[in-house]
């Protein structure tokens, strides 16, 4: 059966998703969510909401699918013990680190990788069921076809996110609010700068980072019958009456194939901006996927018609069977739920009836009024003394204390066994002055002046180097080449990329690097050593420790961390950072520059948005596709102050060329050497002093 996961960003939330259908929830509980602005869950209260849940059938997932530091480690793991004790039913994670704590605290608890785990390949699943990982939400970019082939080869279940907010940027490579205003998406705190207006060039009152919410309730058929497990209904910062209206469409389209005027009209009623959007899934990206929040007057008749869907009754949804015995020295009914648990109870004993026996049809009336408990009754089965009655009430009494024993069973769950939390090993740094490599974008920037200065590593884009050939034999006489990986790759594209890696191998090339956990299987398979990559989030040892059981060569850590962290956090593998260059905040799948000019020209020409304050945003292409980078428009710059970098015990610090021409290349390459003096108005320090929330 499909799952219809719902959100709970509160308790009223989660009562309305559990009585208008929901088979699991998901929700927050403290700091470690992604939705830190929603109300959340108090532990105590995460007690009762699984009590709640448990109770009427319904699963809890627990998201913690944040980056956490290591500072914050011990009071994540005080969480993943008191949720284990509490009876959660799955963790959702992000952070590699946090990944390893769960398994530790609690091994028997699953765990699912959240869409912020940007998973949009059959080798990103495969990777992650190596890791114990028992399901995985793929990115919201994947098409049917691309969700039908990971289904019928992957060996977890699948989540496919059906309804709700859609971001521009793919989970987990959004660094946009970071960057505006300290933030982090990553961390739970996006700011949503990509609903506000921007312009191509100068500002304008248009929206093209703005998509229209996702809707695929007409889709629940296809999706259950390709193989997908459950399917997500966002909406974790959305009010009770959302939570109710929404789940209740989905919990009836999942039980019928059709979908009626006005469940659309329900949807349409609850939230929309200018309407709903299958285009990914269709695979028809373009502007009729955009749209924003236009504000309507609130319907109160309709919001007092939705609250009273979970606040007036309670919608019986477990299934019971009941055996009730009726004699003259004593009954006895016992109720038995879908999972074997049987509660029994004693009563008076029966009466000779003066009119009329107590008949099993008649008793089987009275004990399947369960009205107001979570419960109906699908068979009763009845011994009755002949000749004998018993009175209502005596009946409805029994009725009442057997639910009552059943309901508190049901809440009670055995205490797990929790294991310790992981210690993780702390690697030190290098005691030296970190090496410098150099990434660039295009041919033009490897400059003569570039190779020259011999930096320890130059990163060539893959599709550079597979574009010309002699290349590869050009400049590996200078400097030592790693090819970079594109940071989205979908299932198609695996194989060209995988004989790219195969021809720059011969070509002297052995290693590449990538900000994707599902481009590590195709890089062994293609006989190349690995980098990781900024796109990999890596924010503490938990995490840089995990790539050193891939065998990593070296990992970009994240630039959401400031100087402290970067100093403490374990150096397992050799970790660089980036020193200067445009930060990329979002990677889309909408292609930016055909959303300005309705046309794809992103291989010919480049664009900028800019927002109502000046401040612009260049827009670059990943890699050979024709998917979109939007980046900062100040230059991240430390060129000036590389003696506090070579205190963090780094192997490398990075110079990055996106949008730099070859004479600003060999202007920057000079400044290594003879720093220039810091320019507030066209660089910035990025996050490494003021950090992220």
């Amino acid at each position: 059966m499909l799952e219809i996961l719902a959100p709970a960003g509160s308790m009223e939330a989660l009562r309305a998703a559990v009585q208008n259908g929901a088979n699991a929830v998901y929700l927050g509980c403290g700091m470690f969510n992604a939705r830190q602005s929603a109300k959340n869950f108090t532990p105590e209260g995460l007690v009762e909401a699984v009590k709640y849940c448990h109770v009427r059938g319904v699963a809890v997932h627990l998201t913690l699918n944040t980056l956490v530091s290591d500072r914050e480690m011990p009071e994540l793991t005080k969480l993943i013990r008191h949720a284990a004790l509490s009876g959660v039913d799955a963790f959702i994670v992000q952070d590699l680190g946090v990944l390893r704590q769960c398994k530790a605290i609690a091994p028997h608890i699953p765990i699912h990788g959240s869409t912020q785990m940007t998973v949009h390949s059959l080798p990103g699943v495969r990777l992650c069921a190596g890791w114990g990982l028992k399901r995985v939400v793929l990115s919201r970019e994947l098409s049917r076809e691309e969700i039908r082939f990971i289904c019928a080869n992957s060996p977890i279940e699948i989540e496919v996110f059906a309804h709700g907010a859609l971001c521009m940027g793919y989970s987990g490579q959004c660094y946009l609010s970071a960057a505006i205003g300290g933030r982090s998406g990553n961390r739970g705190r996006c700011a949503q700068p990509c609903r506000q207006s921007y312009g191509y060039d100068r500002w304008q009152n248009r929206y093209p980072l703005s998509l229209k919410d996702n809707c695929l309730v007409r889709q629940l058929q296809e999706l259950e019958a390709m193989g997908v497990a459950s399917v997500k209904l966002e909406g974790r910062m959305k009010r009770p009456e959302y939570v109710a209206a929404v789940t209740d469409v989905y919990s009836k389209a999942a039980e019928s194939a059709g979908v009626t005027r006005e469940m659309m009209d329900t949807l349409h009623m609850a939230f929309n901006r200018q309407g709903f959007t299958d285009g990914y899934y269709m695979d028809r990206t373009g502007g009729d996927m955009f749209g924003i929040r236009e504000e309507n007057a609130e319907n109160s008749a309709w919001c007092r018609q939705v609250r009273q869907s979970y606040e007036s009754t309670e919608k019986p949804r477990v299934p019971v069977t009941m055996e009730m015995e009726v004699r003259q020295e004593g009954c006895r009914l016992a109720v038995r739920d879908p999972e074997g648990r049987v509660c029994t109870v004693n009563g008076p004993g029966a009466e000779q009836a003066r009119a009329f026996d107590l008949t099993e049809q008649a008793l089987a009336e009275r004990l399947c009024k369960t009205g107001g408990t979570p419960y109906y009754c699908t068979q009763v089965q009845a011994r009755i003394q002949p000749g004998m009655t018993l009175s209502a009430a005596a009946i409805n009494a029994m009725r009442r204390e057997v639910l009552n024993m059943l309901t508190a069973q049901r809440a009670r769950r055995e205490t797990p066994a929790v294991g310790r939390p992981q210690k993780f090993v702390t690697f030190p740094g290098l005691r030296r002055h970190p090496e410098l490599t150099v990434q660039v974008t295009t041919r033009e920037q490897i400059t003569v002046s570039l190779l020259k200065s011999r930096p320890a590593l130059l990163y060539v884009p893959l599709h550079i180097l597979t574009a010309d050939r002699d290349l590869c034999k050009d400049v590996t006489r200078y400097v030592k080449v790693c090819a970079v990986l594109p940071r989205i790759a979908h299932d198609g594209e695996i194989p060209g990329l995988i004989r790219d890696m195969q021809a720059v191998k011969l070509a002297g090339v052995e290693e590449v690097l990538l900000g994707n956990l599902g481009l590590v299987i195709p890089a062994q398979e293609a006989g190349m050593q690995i980098r990781g990559d900024f796109g990999l989030n890596l924010y503490n040892s938990g995490a840089v420790n995990a790539l050193r059981d891939l065998q990593l060569r070296s990992a970009c850590l994240s630039f959401e961390m400031t100087l402290p962290q970067i100093r403490d956090v374990s150096k397992a593998v050799p970790c660089e950072i980036l020193c200067y260059g445009r930060l990329p905040l979002m990677v889309t799948e909408n292609c930016l520059i055909r959303g300005r000019t309705g046309n794809c020209t992103c291989h010919l020409s480049a664009t900028k948005l800019t927002d109502k304050t000046g401040a612009e945003f260049p827009v670059i292409r990943d890699g050979a596709s024709c998917r979109s980078v939007l980046l900062n428009g100040k230059k991240l710059s430390w060129l000036d102050r590389q003696e506090d970098l070579a205190r963090l015990g780094l192997w490398a610090t990075r110079v990055y060329f996106t949008t730099e021409n070859p004479r600003e290349v060999d202007q920057v390459m000079a400044s290594v050497q003879n720093p220039r003096p810091f320019d507030p108005g066209a660089c910035t320090r990025g996050l490494y002093l003021r950090g992220v929330e």
